[in-house]
């Protein structure tokens, strides 16, 4: 069954992107920024200092995100998760997969890694042999928290029964999702 498209009557404006490491939440996440115009806060650039230490300011930083009109960002880091629910209108839940979130997160480390991208606060991917001793290696985490939002839209009904939850578990479904909300987008835009 395809998704829900969002309500005409009230467009989300503060909005959280679901999934396992890899699965393409920042993606996705600066998608419906563009297509809605609602500014996008990556999570990962409010919690990684340099050298990849987490930054003391990341929960005031997230708490001060929460508390304006309108966002998209990542709903991830089990201490702030809690700030963005509250507020949040939307959850969108990138439940794709496994085989083919393993792909996404290798092929995006390797290629961060051979191109030496710099990520949030000049961090770069570590040396791919990485990989064969650090248990908590991005493509090594993906793999042991796969399942972790099993039972998410259960869970969720429960602690934030205000929120909507639309469940995505393809790349077509969400291709088609994130059309569903341009129409409404650009009618907003002749409006004003």
């Amino acid at each position: 069954m395809p998704p829900e498209p969002v309500p005409a009557a009230a467009p989300p404006r503060r909005i959280l992107v679901a999934g396992t490491s890899g699965a393409g939440k920042t993606t996705l996440a600066g998608r419906i920024s563009r297509v809605l115009g609602v500014p996008h806060t990556e999570l990962d650039a409010l919690h990684h200092g340099p050298r990849w230490t987490p930054r003391p300011e990341f929960e005031d930083d997230a708490r001060a995100l929460a508390a304006t009109d309108a966002w998209v960002t990542e709903w991830q880091y089990r201490r702030v998760r809690p700030l963005l629910l509250e507020r949040a209108d939307l959850l969108v839940w990138l439940d794709l997969p496994v085989h083919v979130v393993m792909r996404q997160v290798t092929a995006r480390t390797v290629r961060r890694r051979r191109e030496r991208t710099v990520l949030w606060n000049g961090n770069v991917e570590p040396p791919l042999r990485t990989f064969l001793y650090d248990p908590d290696h991005i493509v090594r985490w993906a793999w042991r928290t796969r399942h972790k939002l099993r039972g998410l839209d259960v869970r969720l009904a429960e602690e934030a029964p205000h929120l909507r939850v639309v469940r995505l578990r393809s790349h077509e479904e969400t291709d088609a999702w994130v059309a569903s909300l341009a129409p409404r987008s650009a009618e907003r835009t002749k409006g004003s």
